[in-house]
């Protein structure tokens, strides 16, 4: 993992990573194989699996307008400015002093007054230096660096779930215009099969119940057609949400949902370690932690401080005789005595919450390799329902030719017909949900492996010590300039 430079003379332990229950392949991938290996995940934009510019174009603006992002991403920049602020406790503190003093004093002898008028300018530069011998300031910068790149872990983690949200929004749309669709079908079908049955009355073969059940039917479908655009309207306004626009500004052109569901090589379990951005925030968070350790054993010996000033003082504006020069310099150290246990409980304070981070991280890690597993558990459980409901639609269709036909013969009465109607709808929608199922656990499984990210896009120690407030366009943080703030500050 990334690490920042420490000094030899760094009290406190040295940051290794802790142990985590890794498994050599994961349980759901044994008996059934993924198809198309040749499948990857494009770094950033793993959306393009699925081969739709619209959910292309949907995606890309989220780094442009998405204000929980834009929320974590100024999460990061202050982490980075405390970096800074840390790093800067290494180097003195100077200070200039620039006072010019004009005085006047009086003498009253008998009635003539006397006095005279005196100017003194002082011009004196000060310094104090913590000097980190212990490695105090040194820990606390790499405690700060481990934090920023844990906020930045963070950062990508908000921009991979706002995409997968958008995603799992745009294939619930796709699915309730699939449904749509479908209901429009069935309502065609319906209003053939009341044709019918209108005839056949007409005739005087069937009762008029035939007539009012068939027309009850197309009713009813129509209704299911309407509600369709209640839940349609709702997945849209939820993606404009996510895009950072308001509902008004987006309208999304209806399209079906697919049919070709691709499937994501899941690797090995021990890649999570380094392509999901929670787990490796959480990593960084006990780096942290362990730095924060040998901050507090420094805590024991003394604050050694050199301190010191040099400058001039004289009659004139700008006192440049040598013969008016004065410095000083002086060290301290300064030892605690006696402090009633305080460093005693803080360093145990510190010990804790280091192995609570250790604690939580095994807990992510553990949590990722679940999510693993459901998603694949789903995409394979979910094919197998699929070909079984694809069959069932088939089959059912069938018996509503087969009816239909033998009502049109007068040798099957309508209640027939309708329950066979009835089933084979019932079965075309447990098959379209079935599909957008297998859609949903796909994106859930490309979230659950870090969506293309890599830990190596985390900020180095050099990145995070340059950095002047400019927003980063790399990595975590791509793209996503605030408009209030200039591009550098």
């Amino acid at each position: 993992m990334l690490v920042s430079p420490v000094g030899a003379c760094t009290l406190g332990p040295d940051y290794q990573p802790p142990g985590a229950p890794v498994p050599a392949a994961y349980k759901e991938v044994k008996g059934w194989k993924i198809a198309k290996p040749r499948d990857h995940l494009d770094r950033g934009a793993w959306w393009s699996i699925y081969y739709d510019p619209t959910l292309d174009a949907l995606e890309r603006q989220i780094d442009v307008s998405n204000q929980t992002l834009a929320a974590a991403e100024a999460a990061y920049r202050q982490a980075v400015a405390l970096v800074q602020q840390a790093r800067a406790a290494l180097f003195p503190t100077i200070d200039l002093l620039y006072n010019p003093t004009r005085s006047h004093s009086s003498s009253v002898v008998s009635d003539t007054g006397t006095g005279f008028t005196r100017t003194r300018v002082t011009l004196e530069t000060t310094a104090s230096w913590d000097i980190d011998v212990w490695g105090k300031v040194r820990r606390m910068i790499e405690s700060n660096i481990d934090l920023a790149q844990a906020s930045a872990a963070d950062l990508a983690n908000a921009r991979l779930l706002a995409q997968n949200q958008l995603a799992v929004a745009y294939f619930n749309l796709r699915a309730a215009d699939s449904l749509r669709s479908l209901l429009e079908r069935t309502i065609a079908d319906y209003q053939r099969a009341q044709t019918i049955t209108e005839n056949k009355y007409q005739q005087g073969t069937v009762a008029r119940s035939d007539v009012i059940t068939a027309q009850t039917q197309v009713k009813t479908v129509e209704a299911q057609l309407i509600n369709v655009g209640v839940q349609r309207a709702q997945f849209e306004h939820a993606i404009a949400v996510l895009m950072g626009k308001p509902p008004a500004e987006v309208a999304i052109k209806r399209a079906e949902l697919k049919r070709r569901v691709p499937m994501v090589p899941p690797g090995v379990p021990a890649s999570l370690l380094e392509r999901r951005p929670d787990v490796a925030g959480a990593e960084r968070r006990i780096a942290a932690q362990s730095a924060l350790i040998g901050v507090a054993v420094t805590a024991y010996f003394p604050d050694i401080t050199l301190s010191g000033f040099a400058g001039w003082v004289g009659p004139q504006l700008i006192p440049i005789n040598v013969a008016n020069k004065v410095w000083q310099i002086a060290g301290t150290a300064t030892e605690t005595i006696v402090d009633g246990g305080l460093r005693r409980a803080q360093l145990a304070g510190a010990e804790a919450t280091y192995y609570q981070a250790v604690a939580t991280y095994r807990q992510t890690l553990l949590t990722a390799f679940q999510q693993v597993e459901d998603q694949l558990s789903n995409l394979r459980i979910l094919g197998q329902q699929q070909r079984v409901q694809d069959e069932a639609v088939n089959l059912a269709r069938q018996a509503v030719e087969i009816t239909l036909n033998e009502y049109r013969a007068g040798t099957a009465d309508f209640t027939t017909v309708v329950t066979a109607q009835a089933t084979l709808l019932t079965n075309e929608q447990a098959s379209l949900t079935v599909r957008q199922n297998r859609f949903l656990a796909s994106v859930n499984l490309i979230q659950a492996l870090g969506g293309g990210w890599d830990v190596s896009e985390l900020p180095g120690y050099e990145e995070l010590r340059h950095h002047r407030s400019c927003v980063d366009v790399r990595g975590a943080i791509r793209g996503n300039i605030s408009p209030e703030l200039p591009a550098c500050l």
